[in-house]
């Protein structure tokens, strides 16, 4: 029943911030998954003895992947999956499945963010025993022997049936298809307030959740219609299709346009909430008003208190190199435990698992804490649900009082996207060099105090990582400069620009933020590299 399969290697297949992504067509060439699973597989001793969770976001594909994942573990004589139902589980639903069931890793099938469909992107995240995403060491063994592999294994078993819950057998592997909706629904009553967030959803509070046809629709069916009781069709888009219906389910003011229009115009519900395609991203919205991932990590920090989890307190926080430092103020103010990792969520798992921190979040509209180890696009809509449930004040209010008590940081991300891998390298190279150069150097009336490339000591395994450059000013101002890791095609350079400001509390991001911009090019030279005269994405 089992057969060896002779192969080549495919040079593309380094692992990204989260996984292996590609465009779906690339993923659907001959062998490409199976080298990739076998190689995966090649780096993890006595199988026998290991389990997994297979599940993913409902893209296109990911029915015929998790078939192949059965079928090539069960050739290698994995112990026990568990699939599951309906192929069906965000990424931090299968981030507590790993926990509460000590599993060795996961496979979530999920390009996160990126479009699906046969002309859009396929992925592959690979989490290990932790509950998040695997390592830089572990996913630099993986693409090693993706480099060089030379055959795979499979088994001749007939497909598997997704459709209910049951335990079945393929080989020695036993399958095992679960519910993956009951625990982590769990989990969320476990921390929050579900009596007072039922209170507010059935009074006159108009909430909104939007899905993007990703997989946090039956999730959030369940949790927010059938559990806390708000009217049905609060969750919108909530049926998880193959192509998201052509949307780009990236939950920013750009790609969820549709509800930022909604949240604009003058049958504006009180509170939105979108997720992305696998659920780990959100964004939050009240009438007229848009919470900026920075700014969402440091109200909820402040906030902690207002949490049945975390209202004896929280051990610290940490944010990416190039979130802004508006929770920098917070943790300072209310003397907790502050980290600065690179960008990629599996840089705070040693600072969770070392008790040293319990809420983080990335500006790339990703917030969480340590009940798993993902980003957690539903829990930060109950969050947020659960403050204005003690406050019972709009989220704009919300934000302009914490930022009449710590000031406002002004936050963009400028993205400059499908650049040649060799120019976006060589930007990048000489931008380091000329860093020392920049000091004290004026852009405009902006001084550089200092300029230095983002580098990390974790203070656990004792790694050192660099990601990114980072230009400071004299007024407090900030830039950081990386390339993302979340593409498919090309480079993606991303600009984070950064002011500081006491008075000026409600004006326009792009406007506090032009001349900044203007400089935030100057320094990287990146129209003179490129020919893009400005940034093909702004957020």
């Amino acid at each position: 029943m089992i057969e060896t399969i002779k192969t080549t290697p495919y040079t593309d297949q380094k692992m990204g911030t989260a996984g292996l992504r590609k465009k779906t067509k690339i993923a659907m060439q001959e062998n490409y998954i199976e080298n990739f699973l076998q190689s995966i597989f090649n780096t993890i001793p006595n199988l026998e003895n290991k389990s997994f969770l297979v599940g993913g976001d409902g893209r296109f594909y990911n029915s015929v992947v998790i078939q192949k994942i059965i079928k090539i573990a069960s050739a290698n004589n994995v112990k026990k999956l568990l699939i599951a139902k309906d192929g069906l589980v965000s990424t931090p639903a299968g981030s507590h499945i790993i926990l509460k069931n000590h599993l060795d890793g996961a496979f979530v099938l999920s390009a996160s963010h990126n479009p699906g469909g046969i002309d859009g992107d396929f992925g592959i995240k690979y989490a290990t025993s932790s509950g998040g995403q695997c390592q830089p060491d572990e996913s630099k063994a993986i693409q090693e022997e993706a480099l060089k592999i030379k055959e795979y294994k499979i088994s001749n078993c007939q497909d598997i049936d997704l459709s209910k819950t049951r335990t079945t057998q393929c080989e020695n592997t036993i399958i095992e298809i679960i519910d993956p909706y009951v625990d982590y629904i769990k989990l969320m009553e476990s921390i929050f307030d579900f009596k007072k967030i039922k209170e507010l959803l059935s009074s006159d509070f108009r909430f909104v959740f939007d899905a993007m046809n990703g997989v946090t629709g039956p999730y959030a069916k369940k949790m927010f219609e059938e559990t806390l009781n708000a009217p049905k069709g609060t969750v919108i888009n909530a049926t998880p299709l193959e192509d998201f219906g052509g949307l780009h389910p990236d939950p920013n003011l750009i790609y969820a346009k549709h509800l930022v229009d909604l949240m604009y115009s003058e049958s504006a519900p009180d509170f939105a909430a979108a997720n992305d395609g696998d659920g780990d991203r959100n964004m939050i919205l009240g009438k007229s008003f848009f919470v900026s991932p920075s700014d969402c990590l440091a109200i909820l920090t402040d906030n902690y208190k207002l949490i049945p989890a975390y209202k004896n307190g929280i051990y610290g926080v940490a944010k990416s190199a190039a979130t802004s430092m508006a929770v920098k103020k917070v943790a300072d103010a209310l003397n907790l435990g502050f980290y600065e990792v690179p960008t990629g969520w599996k840089y705070f798992i040693n600072l969770m698992d070392s008790n040293r921190i319990s809420f983080c979040g990335e500006e790339s509209f990703g917030t969480g804490a340590s009940h798993i180890r993902e980003k957690d696009g539903i829990w930060a809509t109950l969050f947020w649900l659960n403050i204005i449930a003690e406050k019972r004040q709009s989220i704009k209010d919300i934000a302009l009082s914490h930022w009449k008590k710590y000031g406002r940081n002004y936050y963009l991300r400028n993205d400059f996207e499908n650049i040649p891998q060799n120019v976006a390298d060589k930007l990048m190279e000489d931008l380091e060099n000329s860093l020392p150069s920049l000091i004290n150097q004026n852009f405009s009336g902006y001084i550089v105090s200092d300029a230095y490339p983002f580098i990390y000591n974790d203070p656990v395994d004792k790694t050192s990582t660099k990601n990114g450059l980072v230009v400071h000013f004299t007024d407090g101002s900030r830039i950081v400069y990386r390339l993302s890791g979340t593409g498919t095609s090309g480079a993606t350079l991303r600009t984070y620009i950064e002011r500081y400001e006491t008075n000026n509390l409600l004006e326009a991001p792009e406007t506090m933020l032009e001349e900044l911009s203007k400089v935030s090019r100057q320094i990287s030279k990146v129209t003179e590299l490129t020919g893009k005269a400005k940034p093909d994405i702004i957020t």
